[in-house]
């Protein structure tokens, strides 16, 4: 049964859909042969990428991911320096230690592929894995999609394969086994039947959402978690803001600017260093420049591979992030009451995203990953300032409707250019999406479900050169200039 908490799995960067669910993925395939006592048997395994995680996989470190996963590395847990270095480490130690148990040989160039002129029908982001004996037999294969936000699915090994830049035969469908079931009180599909709900049972969006939560899990267990979600979050700040790495990884010699901007604005003040968080007037007028610190660290923090939180995306990792700190070093009254109501609110929303329409650069742009982490940032905002369930609506639709058509178009097929900047730009889009919807009564022509089936018909139209194949847009243009 789906949970909030699955929104915000703790991982690693740069990518969501082409890091942390390829890890998931391969370190499923490397258990499963390892429960069904194939292990010994195996003397040699094949990983073939396909889609977006072809075009895109180098720059996003699918490669590394698939191979920290097939030695059994989670993203939660898995050692950030020994996956920026793997191939090196592997090529060192001998081999390929898969499952954590057995040691294989690996040989790069042959066992992992990137097919770029085909594609698997059912996600642009595919995955094959294939497990050989000594005579070359095959042992198990496997195929994964990496579906959005670390998620991954299992399909089969015969499913249909398409041309790169064909359109699927249908529109790939909403993941509705993904959701509240029979087994919670309040269970719901869309957002107009958690209106409904909220209205009915005299409860806000985050009393809902509490209830389905406590219903499959001790409420201890559910508070911890999501402290435990904010712990990261504030840590990736922190890292970012401090860091010693000055330009990122990749090739394209991107500069971190968190750093320099953050010895700037320190000398009006530290909102981070403030204990008692109080609201100093000098550094309330300079609110803006303190969200884009806070998006520009965790989105620099994503890109160099380090620890974050997916919210709902890698590629969108700051926005949440940077609104939260908004409200903790902002608000009058932020308590971690306070942080638990945002991340259930903004949880609800995207949620509402992913059953609904998707929340994977590579099925329908970059409207589906900053436009969606808009939506729940305004959405979790507006709940902590006191905003009634029409109005917290009316953010999230406000943040999500002037996203649509965003386009992921990634220069180098690296999560830096735009990707960072947008992430800023999403966060301050977000706290001025709930200005409006607080200067309303939460009455509103445009509902969140309407702007949700646009994203997703959008998404559906919008050519695959512009869903994270680094092969139109900005990806194109910055190089040919």
């Amino acid at each position: 049964m789906f949970s909030i908490l699955d929104m915000f799995s703790i991982g690693v960067g740069p990518s969501s859909s082409h890091t942390v669910g390829p890890m998931r993925a391969a370190a499923s395939f490397a258990r499963s042969l390892a429960a069904c006592r194939a292990l010994d048997r195996v003397a040699r395994v094949r990983v073939v990428l396909y889609g977006s995680l072809a075009l895109t996989g180098l720059g996003h470190g699918t490669d590394r991911a698939v191979m920290a996963g097939l030695e059994g590395a989670e993203p939660a847990t898995v050692d950030t320096d020994r996956l920026m270095d793997i191939r090196a480490h592997v090529e060192a130690e001998g081999g390929l230690l898969l499952a954590g148990e057995r040691r294989i040989p690996f040989d790069y160039a042959h066992d992992m592929a990137f097919e770029r002129w085909q594609r698997m029908a059912a996600h642009a982001n595919g995955m094959r894995f294939q497990a050989f004996d000594a005579a070359s037999s095959l042992v198990d294969e496997q195929v994964w999609y990496s579906i959005g936000g670390g998620f991954v699915r299992q399909g089969t090994p015969g499913d249909l394969m398409i041309g790169i830049h064909d359109r699927p035969m249908a529109p790939t469908p909403a993941d509705a086994a993904t959701g509240y079931g029979d087994g919670v009180p309040h269970p719901f599909r869309t957002c107009d039947e958690l209106m409904a709900i909220c209205r009915r049972e005299g409860l806000d969006v985050a009393g809902v959402v509490w209830a389905n939560e406590t219903a499959m899990r001790p409420a201890a267990d559910v508070r911890a978690a999501l402290l435990d979600v904010w712990r990261v979050m504030r840590e990736c700040v922190e890292h970012g803001c401090t860091s010693s790495q000055r330009v990122l990884p990749g090739g394209l010699d991107v500069p971190r600017r968190a750093p320099r901007m953050y010895e700037r604005l320190t000398q009006s003040g530290d909102v981070l260093r403030r204990d008692d968080r109080r609201v100093d007037a000098a550094l309330e007028a300079s609110d803006a420049a303190w969200v884009n610190l806070f998006a520009l660290a965790v989105s620099e923090e994503n890109a160099g591979g380090g620890r974050i939180v997916t919210a709902p995306t890698n590629g969108s990792a700051g926005i949440i992030p940077a609104v939260l700190q908004y409200y903790w070093h902002f608000a009058a009254g932020a308590d971690e009451d306070g942080v638990i109501r945002f991340l259930l609110t903004a949880g609800a929303v995207g949620y509402l995203f992913k059953r609904n329409a998707s929340i994977s650069g590579a099925e329908v742009g970059c409207q589906g990953e900053v436009g969606v982490a808009c939506s729940m940032a305004a959405a979790g905002l507006a709940a902590v300032l006191g905003g009634t369930p029409g109005q917290v609506e009316n953010a999230a639709e406000i943040g999500i409707e002037h996203n649509l058509g965003l386009t992921c178009d990634p220069v180098g097929g690296l999560v830096q250019i735009p990707c960072i900047e947008r992430n800023a730009m999403g966060a301050n889009t977000a706290i001025n999406a709930v200005r409006m919807a607080m200067l309303g009564d939460g009455s509103h022509i445009v509902t969140l479900d309407q702007a949700i089936r646009t994203m997703k018909q959008t998404g559906e139209d919008m050519m695959a050169k512009y869903k994270e194949t680094s092969e139109g847009g900005l990806a194109v243009n910055v190089v040919e200039c």
